[in-house]
Protein backbone atom coordinates (compact mmCIF):
# COMPACT_ATOMS: atom_id res chain seq x y z
CA UNK A 1 0.00 0.00 0.00
CA UNK A 2 1.41 3.65 -1.07
CA UNK A 3 1.10 5.74 1.88
CA UNK A 4 1.77 9.13 0.14
CA UNK A 5 -0.64 11.19 1.85
CA UNK A 6 -0.92 12.20 5.37
CA UNK A 7 -4.69 11.09 5.62
CA UNK A 8 -3.04 7.60 4.38
CA UNK A 9 -0.36 7.82 6.84
CA UNK A 10 -2.79 8.35 10.01
CA UNK A 11 -5.31 6.10 9.03
CA UNK A 12 -2.50 2.95 8.63
CA UNK A 13 -1.34 4.51 12.41
CA UNK A 14 -4.68 4.72 13.59
CA UNK A 15 -5.83 1.31 12.40
CA UNK A 16 -2.37 -0.26 13.56
CA UNK A 17 -2.70 1.04 17.44
CA UNK A 18 -6.18 0.36 17.92
CA UNK A 19 -7.92 -1.80 15.39
CA UNK A 20 -10.93 0.44 15.06
CA UNK A 21 -14.38 -1.12 13.39
CA UNK A 22 -15.09 2.48 12.68
CA UNK A 23 -13.00 5.12 11.15
CA UNK A 24 -13.20 8.47 9.93
CA UNK A 25 -10.49 11.37 8.71
CA UNK A 26 -11.03 14.42 7.29
CA UNK A 27 -8.88 17.47 6.74
CA UNK A 28 -9.97 20.76 7.48
CA UNK A 29 -6.29 22.63 6.44
CA UNK A 30 -7.74 24.30 3.68
CA UNK A 31 -10.50 25.97 6.07
CA UNK A 32 -7.15 27.18 8.07
CA UNK A 33 -5.42 28.65 5.47
CA UNK A 34 -3.14 31.70 7.08
CA UNK A 35 -3.96 30.51 10.48
CA UNK A 36 -0.68 30.99 12.91
CA UNK A 37 -0.33 27.18 13.37
CA UNK A 38 -0.93 25.78 9.72
CA UNK A 39 2.64 28.18 8.38
CA UNK A 40 4.65 25.62 9.81
CA UNK A 41 3.27 23.36 6.93
CA UNK A 42 0.73 21.10 9.94
CA UNK A 43 -2.67 20.40 8.50
CA UNK A 44 -6.06 20.30 10.91
CA UNK A 45 -7.94 17.27 10.46
CA UNK A 46 -10.91 15.43 12.24
CA UNK A 47 -10.83 12.14 12.97
CA UNK A 48 -14.07 10.11 14.43
CA UNK A 49 -12.59 6.17 15.56
CA UNK A 50 -14.91 3.30 17.13
CA UNK A 51 -12.50 1.03 19.08
CA UNK A 52 -12.89 -1.84 21.26
CA UNK A 53 -9.55 -0.35 23.11
CA UNK A 54 -11.80 2.65 24.27
CA UNK A 55 -14.25 0.67 26.77
CA UNK A 56 -13.85 1.78 30.05
CA UNK A 57 -11.74 4.83 28.90
CA UNK A 58 -12.20 8.07 29.90
CA UNK A 59 -12.14 10.88 27.12
CA UNK A 60 -9.01 12.04 28.10
CA UNK A 61 -7.56 8.69 27.95
CA UNK A 62 -9.44 7.69 24.73
CA UNK A 63 -7.41 11.14 23.09
CA UNK A 64 -4.49 10.07 24.59
CA UNK A 65 -4.42 6.61 22.43
CA UNK A 66 -5.02 8.50 19.33
CA UNK A 67 -2.34 11.17 20.15
CA UNK A 68 0.29 8.47 21.08
CA UNK A 69 -0.96 6.65 17.50
CA UNK A 70 0.22 10.02 15.85
CA UNK A 71 2.54 11.28 17.76
CA UNK A 72 5.70 11.93 15.02
CA UNK A 73 3.47 13.29 12.70
CA UNK A 74 3.17 16.24 15.33
CA UNK A 75 3.22 19.20 15.08
CA UNK A 76 5.44 19.13 11.89
CA UNK A 77 2.50 17.51 9.57
CA UNK A 78 -0.73 17.77 12.27
CA UNK A 79 -0.89 21.09 14.06
CA UNK A 80 -5.01 20.27 14.89
CA UNK A 81 -6.64 17.03 15.49
CA UNK A 82 -10.19 16.95 16.71
CA UNK A 83 -10.99 13.66 17.97
CA UNK A 84 -14.89 11.72 18.44
CA UNK A 85 -13.00 8.93 20.17
CA UNK A 86 -16.09 6.08 21.42
CA UNK A 87 -16.21 2.47 22.50
CA UNK A 88 -18.64 0.42 20.54
CA UNK A 89 -21.08 0.00 23.55
CA UNK A 90 -21.67 3.61 22.88
CA UNK A 91 -23.34 3.57 19.12
CA UNK A 92 -26.55 4.13 19.80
Amino acid sequence: MNLDTRIDRMRARLQAALSPSHLELGDDSARHAGHPGAASGGGHYTVKIVSSRFEGLKLVMRHRLVYDSVHDMMPTEIHALAITALAPSELA
